[in-house]
């Protein structure tokens, strides 16, 4: 099955290099590859970014969205940050030397550094005696990417054994170029008023390297043998040596040609033409001639144009026209001899059967280099590098705003208040910013109630956070339906309730709330509500069967007892959930499986500390060192042999089954690490509080991919751990897990004794 009856696994495509009207080969390449890629796969979104090496830049395509000063260091940076905002799932790099800013192009690596997505680079240029700089450059450059791509087999030698990159790292695909008919050169003669004359062609950016006054010095001979001959060059000089130099080398060609007697035979077109105007002067060509002075050119795309349309190609034996003019498809020279050049030129106008061969196999292997081919072979390294980045776990990386460190992390509540309106705490963001499409829940706005409470136990005079709590429960007050005794739990965003009854885990998770409410909330009406809703939501949980409802209530009567130790409803309650917990982990529990139910999904933690808190509150020491033992087992089976914390994904893990690896959620990090300062407020034992830690640091980049869910900038917590990298939403769940979880470490119950 190729590609092109394949979904593609990304959906959108950057290319960083130049673009038309810039004139130089990576520009028009850029843009050729971008729009083929387009045109190969329609469903793909394909932007494109360039460098501009004048301040006023150039009327670029629609195509282009993001243009760089080359010299601008912080355009790289913010080129970085335009991509990671979801404009691109992968970026495709044209490298060259000489486009890019700084010492050998250094510049270009600060964007790659940042970037969240795989990335595949497109090597022009392989040099062979790199210089220090240039050295560093590419081996980073080589290091930062995921695919490299390169036009011949030469520069994967290089890239082997000069620059050490593995050959399974790198993609051989041809340098591409326009679908030409394959005709007789007489068909287009008449458009250069040339009909009747025998054609020789050179076209591209004149520079004094290209060696064009060696075939001027060619021609005297050929023009004896074949007085009808012109030679035609087109193309402007290029600009960077305009700027330095203007037009010194195009007029010294002529003078040169005059000089030799041949300027009737010798036009000079200075034009940077269209596509469809080139393709007629190639099909106009009879031979096509490219006088270079040295060996070092790995790549060219005049002769890969000229070549793959079916051009009897006579060239000096640079690498790449070695390589793709051997075996009968073209004529090499020596280097700076117009003697050499005239012999085979003659050699090819003499012979019109060898020439028509050297036209045929030339055309033929040219066949795999035409858009529409290499089009999808730069699919397929796409589609390698996002594989092969999703395989190895390094997908997505946020850019780390600060480094790992031993300390914790100052309570930051920006996004928890971004993420509120006056409804309450909305349940979803796109990236950062609140989805209001997504609507509320009672579920995150009874743990919001709890990461304000605790927050104004640490700053008491924060009337923000005070503000946060009154919204906050008075969702849950007007959540809770009283003729029926339940909560609701999903609202819209204009405010219509969604369901009758919500589920049991949000009333679980409303009374957790309450009863933390009941303990600590500062204003006398907060705990009068609270202590009201606490009461008339107790009753329902008796008939639940959710063990995690079950933890969640008996966590919130716990905190309620600390106010109010007398009240017998909550007593009684608490007595008969930690009853029914108890006996689901007798009935399931076996020695390799010491867990409460057949199988593990999320909140697992929670039900030890359910257990605990209720063992601990009424003497059941079998609670307590049931909990303890499966919580202990829960710490070993989440914790990997590199030392750090893997929470069990949300697929969740059925005994004897295989176990869901990703993704790993934050409510699983909150909830070890709440159980596990449980633990060591009733053992005093400091490898509980080690635990806690290692559960927390998990969100601080101690993980799977290595890098962190929170977000130091905004405040908030990326909403997941996949094997692509992280979910850069960062919804209520995952920001108030943090949140949650860092206020615990830094309460008075989380120091160590």
């Amino acid at each position: 099955m190729t590609l092109k009856q394949q979904s593609l696994p990304f959906g959108k495509v950057a290319f960083l290099g130049n673009s038309l009207p810039r004139q130089c080969g990576i520009a028009t390449f850029t843009g050729d590859l971008c729009e083929s890629i387009a045109t190969a796969a329609p469903e793909l979104t394909c932007l494109a970014a360039v460098m501009n090496d004048i301040p006023e830049g150039y009327a670029y395509p629609d195509r282009v969205r993001f243009e760089l000063d080359q010299n601008e260091l912080a355009d790289y940076r913010r080129f970085a940050e335009f991509l990671n905002m979801g404009q691109a799932d992968l970026l495709c790099v044209q490298h060259e030397f000489g486009i890019y800013g700084g010492v050998a192009g250094g510049y270009l690596l600060t964007t790659l550094r940042q970037l969240q997505m795989p990335i595949v680079t497109t090597l022009h240029t392989v040099l062979h005696a790199p210089d220090e700089d240039q050295r560093r450059v590419i081996n980073e450059l080589c290091r930062l990417s995921d695919r490299l791509v390169v036009m011949s087999e030469r520069s994967i030698e290089f890239l082997r054994e000069i620059y050490h990159v593995p050959e399974e790292k790198i993609d051989l695909i041809h340098h591409g170029i326009p679908d030409m008919p394959f005709v007789d050169p007489n068909f287009y003669k008449d458009k250069f008023r040339v009909e009747g004359r025998d054609l020789l062609l050179t076209f591209g950016l004149l520079s004094p390297n290209k060696g064009i006054e060696y075939m001027i010095d060619a021609l005297p001979e050929v023009v004896r043998r074949f007085p009808n001959i012109v030679y035609i060059v087109l193309g402007v000089t290029h600009p960077a040596v305009r700027r330095e130099h203007g037009e010194v080398y195009r007029l010294g060609l002529k003078r040169h040609a005059r000089v030799r007697g041949v300027e009737d035979h010798v036009i000079f077109h200075n034009r940077f033409v269209e596509l469809y105007e080139l393709c007629e002067y190639l099909g106009a060509a009879d031979i096509y001639v490219t006088p270079y002075l040295a060996e070092a050119q790995i790549v060219s795309g005049t002769l890969a144009y000229s070549f793959g349309t079916g051009k009897a190609v006579v060239s000096t034996p640079y690498w790449y026209a070695e390589e793709l003019l051997a075996d009968g498809r073209g004529t090499l020279v020596a280097f700076r001899d117009g003697r050499a050049l005239a012999e085979a030129i003659i050699d090819l106008l003499e012979n019109p059967v060898k020439r028509h061969a050297i036209r045929k196999n030339a055309y033929a292997f040219g066949r795999q280099m035409i858009w529409s081919e290499v089009s999808q072979r730069y699919l397929e390294s796409f589609t390698r590098a996002y594989e092969e980045r999703r395989r190895s776990g390094r997908f997505n990386r946020p850019r780390r705003t600060e480094p790992l460190v031993t300390d914790l992390p100052e309570t930051n509540f920006s996004h928890l208040v971004n993420l509120t309106d006056e409804t309450g705490i909305l349940q979803h963001t796109r990236y950062s910013v609140p989805d209001r499409s997504r609507g509320y829940t009672t579920d995150d706005n009874a743990r919001a109630l709890i990461v304000a409470l605790h927050g104004l136990e640490a700053k008491p005079k924060n009337i923000q956070l005070l503000q946060l709590a009154f919204r906050y429960l008075s969702f849950l007050d007007h959540a809770f339906d009283r003729s029926r005794g339940r909560f609701r739990n999903f609202m819209a965003y204009d405010r219509r309730w969604l369901e009758e009854v919500g589920s049991e885990d949000s009333h679980g998770r409303a009374l957790w709330s309450l009863g933390i409410a009941v303990g600590v909330a500062p204003d006398d009406g907060q705990v009068a509500v609270a202590l009201d809703l606490f009461h008339a939501g107790l009753p329902a949980v008796e008939e639940f069967t959710s063990p995690r409802a079950w933890a969640f209530t008996l966590i919130g009567i716990h905190e309620f007892l600390k106010r109010f130790p007398g009240d017998s409803v909550a007593r009684r309650l608490r007595e008969v959930l930690g009853g029914k917990l108890l006996q689901i982990h007798r009935a399931t529990a076996s020695e390799s499986w010491p867990w409460f139910e057949t199988y593990m999904t999320y909140d697992n933690a929670v039900l030890c500390q359910g257990l605990l808190h209720t063992g601990q509150d009424i003497g059941q020491q079998e609670m307590v060192d049931i909990s303890l033992k499966t919580l202990e087992w829960l710490v070993r089976i989440q914790t990997v042999p590199e030392g750090h914390f893997v929470p069990v994904g949300t697929s969740g893990w059925q005994r004897d089954g295989p176990r869901s690896r990703y993704d790993q959620q934050p409510v699983e990090a909150r909830s070890m690490v709440s159980a596990c300062l449980a633990a060591y407020a009733v053992t005093g034992d400091e490898n509980w509080h080690k635990e806690a830690r290692r559960a927390l640091d998990w969100f601080l980049g101690r993980n799977d991919l290595g890098v962190p869910l929170y977000d130091y900038t905004t405040g908030g917590c990326f909403d997941g751990l996949s094997p692509d990298g992280v979910n850069l939403n960062q919804g209520a769940e995952s920001t108030i897990s943090f949140l949650l979880s860092l206020l615990a470490m830094r309460s008075g119950q989380a120091k160590l004794k």
